[in-house]
């Protein structure tokens, strides 16, 4: 690093300690000098600009709750300017300081990194099953991570009373990732809650009909889902751009119709061809990833955790993990990819193709159902309902 790169840094690490130390935390202690109000419950987006479907289920259980108190809050991370993101954080704070409860679903450092208050209960429900890529501190050194150092000194999962899983499985990788080395009491094999809605018979009706409605191409044909995690950091994500989706027509059109999604942090999607209208639609604006896994029939995705919760309805699903070697540099993995797939990992569209030609031969559904067990045990239908007891001490009833 240069002289200037050097002088930049320094600044930069300047301007944080201020912020955090100073700003954050004296916002946050002035405010804290209140009685806790044992009514309040805080919902903290870090990232999404609404309620997220992590918290969906949670929040309207406890807003038809008249006993609590229930406020929002949408940081923004990566996504607002610099002024407007501290305006968000220091609004967020002032009303945390006094709150009894308080739902995390990501990683937040100013949340992390203030000296809260013993009486408050903060429970981290992270956004996604399993433990598939790394996350957290995990990534410390990696492309994709800051250093370890940094990640040490503005903790992004400091304060946690409670971490929901999905199995007591992956207890471990969240322990690293979150810095909670020592504290196994925090992981909570609960289940996750969004995935409660894919045990509820009307919620599959209703998605399986909205599905259709959306695609009325469709027809008679099966299903496939197309729904790749992002490139990249999440403020500038980027979607894969390697699936031909023309070949597939031609191979497979006659009997299938391939549904996109992107994910939702992703801004301009590769387009899908013009003549391939009667084929494949992206419906990453339409649809929700919970009604696409209710209604589709194969599921091709690559290193998202969302092959986690499509494991609960046993179907075939593959990896199109073209650059394996390359998000493993960025990223990495907390098993070993090819081993942890419950379907086969392909490199090429003509293997996607082989594969779905030949699926009534091919697919192993026992693979699958190992997976399930191994990563999704907690999960049942009724995790709402025990994260809601595990934090407020009380019986909320059945979620439906």
């Amino acid at each position: 690093m240069n002289k200037t790169g050097i002088v930049k840094s320094s600044l930069q690490r300047a301007a944080k300690f201020v912020i955090f130390r100073i700003l954050f935390n004296g916002i946050y202690c002035m405010h804290a000098k209140k009685p806790v109000n044992t009514n309040k419950v805080l919902f903290v987006e870090v990232r999404e600009p609404e309620i997220s479907n992590s918290f969906s289920l949670l929040y309207k259980k406890l807003k038809k709750d008249s006993h609590y108190q229930i406020h929002t809050h949408f940081l923004r991370t990566g996504f607002a300017g610099k002024l407007e993101y501290t305006r968000r954080c220091t609004a967020m704070l002032r009303d945390m300081a006094d709150a009894k409860y308080v739902f995390l679903n990501d990683g937040c450092n100013v949340t992390g990194s203030i000296p809260m208050r013993s009486e408050t209960i903060l429970t981290q429900t992270w956004h996604a099953c399993g433990a598939f890529k790394k996350f957290g501190f995990s990534t410390a050194e990696l492309k994709y991570g800051e250093s370890a150092q940094e990640m040490k000194k503005y903790p992004y999962y400091g304060n946690t009373a409670y971490v929901t899983l999905s199995s007591p499985e992956i207890a471990w990788a969240y322990e690293e990732a979150m810095l909670l080395g020592g504290r196994r009491e925090c992981m909570k094999a609960t289940g996750v809650s969004r995935t409660d809605v894919f045990f509820q018979p009307r919620f599959l009706n209703a998605a399986r009909a909205h599905v259709q409605s959306c695609v009325p191409f469709a027809g008679g044909r099966k299903v496939i889902l197309y729904a790749p995690t992002f490139r990249g950091h999440a403020s500038g994500a980027y979607a894969p751009d390697c699936l031909d989706i023309r070949m597939l027509r031609q191979e497979l059109g006659r009997e299938y119709v391939l549904i996109i999604k992107h994910h939702p942090f992703v801004k301009n999607p590769p387009p899908v061809p013009p003549d391939c209208a009667d084929f494949a639609k992206d419906v990453t604006k339409e649809l929700s990833i919970e009604e696409l896994l209710c209604a589709s029939d194969i599921c091709i995705s690559d290193y998202s955790s969302l092959v986690f919760e499509y494991s609960l309805f046993e179907r075939p699903m593959l990896f199109y993990a073209y650059d394996l070697e390359d998000y493993f540099d960025w990223r990495g993995f907390y098993y070993d990819f090819d081993e942890l797939a419950p379907g086969p990992v392909v490199r090429t569209n003509e293997e996607i193709i082989d594969f779905i030609r030949h699926i009534e031969a091919r697919f192993d559904r026992d693979r699958v159902r190992q997976f399930r067990k191994r990563f999704m045990s907690a999960c049942d239908g009724h995790a709402t309902q025990r994260i809601l007891e595990l934090v407020f001490g009380r019986s909320f009833g059945r979620t439906e």
